[in-house]
């Protein structure tokens, strides 16, 4: 059981890009009312897959991630393994969705 890690800019490469395991990376803002409906999903799936690390940045502090991975919109999430994005969405996405996302590339 884990959660959800906040990190910035300085710690992206080692909490992300240098992770063993597929990271799921949840770009949000604290003005943003559709983050706070996908929130309760995101720490449901820190809590619930093993093999999953779950971060969490804030977009309005972290410019040169944000600028790096086109993050256009929040909510939005990206689904990074070995220093690459397998995937990415922008916007709420249903509980559902997300459990497809991870179930395709997360080995049971």
């Amino acid at each position: 059981m884990s959660s959800v890690t906040a990190i910035s800019d300085k710690e992206f490469e080692t909490e992300v890009l240098q992770a063993t395991q597929p990271v799921l990376v949840y770009f949000w803002a604290s003005w943003c009312g559709p983050c706070r409906l996908m929130s309760p999903t995101i720490d449901w799936a820190a809590t619930t897959y093993s093999g999953l690390k779950v971060v969490k940045m804030e977009v309005d502090p972290n410019p040169e991630t944000v600028k790096q991975y086109q993050v256009e919109g929040v909510p939005a999430l990206r689904l990074f393994q070995d220093q690459e994005v397998l995937e990415a969405t922008e916007g709420v996405i249903p509980k559902q969705k997300l459990i497809d996302i991870l179930e395709s590339h997360l080995s049971t």
